[in-house]
């Protein structure tokens, strides 16, 4: 498929822009989604933009009852100058493929579906927010279509690209989150899908975020499937700890999402040439660290949140605070130094950004 070939229907009945001084996260969503299918016959095909709205589908419709779907999460930010452009879409198209391999989904052509994005965020460039720490999200999601009860991969499946103008994930900003570590839920083992951006992961992770709500705390930290003994990741978001001068994070072990911000993070902290390294990390070796005033900081990493500072953790009915409760020098400089690159306030020597172009 060619992206000039790319069908464009546009809404008659264009919505209201919401305030972008109070936006919430995923509940106001732009006038037009992107949308293409794919059968077995004639690969992915009609590629089309058309107004925002629910899509007739079959009850039988493989994805509602065996779960065979993936999604990404990407951003789009306006300068001040007005131009938009977004943040490393080709690791997000990676990901989602590789996502899709996991679920034995058909691959798609990740360059294509990039410049597909760029019209559709085209056709709505004035709903990307330009409010300091707004954003226009963008969510890629690819789900099975046959309507077929047998327990096997799908034939047919559909891709769509919806947009929703957002503030920060957190009502509380970059302010530190409190974090309760999951010692008997598990989200994902070695083997399973915890390496891919799937639905069932997050319907799985929710019975635990509800308990810890419940005690007063705003994420999951979780440990390993197998032993409950070694740091996988918080939530919706990979993990840092700097513990003792040097930055750790659990490293990538077909259990843990391969987040991009997290990849960024990396990156970022060797380009400074900050002590940062991947390894398994024991929940007691954090805590240990903690006793001994050794535990610096700590953070998770996503899309969404960007950076969100870690202000305690309870664990074995005991609290951890960190660093006074209050975000760390490091994990301040990170914020602003990704959110400013995407933003385009700061110099992007990665080449991270890219360009959404206006149209004719």
């Amino acid at each position: 498929m060619k992206v000039e070939n790319i069908r464009i229907e546009l809404t008659d009945q264009p919505n209201d822009k919401p305030d972008w001084n109070n936006l919430q996260f995923g509940r106001t969503f732009t006038d037009h989604m992107f949308v293409m299918d794919y059968t077995p016959e004639n690969g992915w095909h009609d590629a089309r933009i058309i107004p925002y709205g629910d899509l007739p589908m079959s009850p039988a419709s493989s994805v509602l009852h065996y779960g065979q779907t993936v999604f990404e999460g990407l951003k789009a930010y306006r300068d001040r100058e007005g131009n938009v452009s977004m943040f490393r879409p080709d690791q997000n198209m990676k990901r989602m493929n590789d996502s899709n391999e996991r679920l034995c989904m058909p691959a798609f052509d990740g360059d294509f579906v990039i410049e597909a994005m760029k019209v559709l965020i085209d056709v709505d460039r004035d709903w990307v927010p330009d409010v300091e720490g707004t954003a226009l999200y963008i969510r890629p999601v690819l789900f099975a279509t046959s309507p077929n009860l047998g327990v096997d991969p799908s034939a047919n499946y559909r891709m769509i690209i919806m947009m929703s103008p957002v503030g920060a994930y957190y009502e509380g900003g970059i302010n530190p989150v409190k974090i309760a570590v999951e010692s008997h839920y598990v989200r994902a083992v070695k083997g399973g899908t915890g390496a891919a951006k799937t639905a069932g992961n997050y319907a799985s992770s929710l019975k635990a975020q509800q308990e810890a709500e419940k005690k007063g705390y705003e994420q999951v930290l979780w440990l390993d499937g197998r032993e409950h003994r070694y740091v996988e990741e918080v939530g919706a978001m990979n993990v840092f700890f700097k513990i003792d001068g040097e930055i750790v994070t659990p490293e990538l072990n077909g259990s843990i999402l391969p987040g991009v911000t997290r990849r960024s993070v990396i990156e970022l902290l060797q380009h400074w040439g900050e002590p940062v390294v991947e390894r398994r990390l024991a929940m007691q070796e954090i805590y240990d660290a903690a006793q001994e005033g050794k535990l610096e900081e700590a953070f998770g990493t996503g899309t969404a949140a960007v950076i969100s500072p870690i202000g305690e953790l309870y664990w074995n009915e005991e609290q951890m605070v960190i660093n006074e409760g209050k975000i760390g020098s490091l994990s301040q400089k990170i914020y602003d130094t990704i959110t400013g690159i995407q933003s385009g306030e700061v110099e992007d020597p990665f080449g991270w950004r890219v360009d959404v172009p206006k149209r004719g």
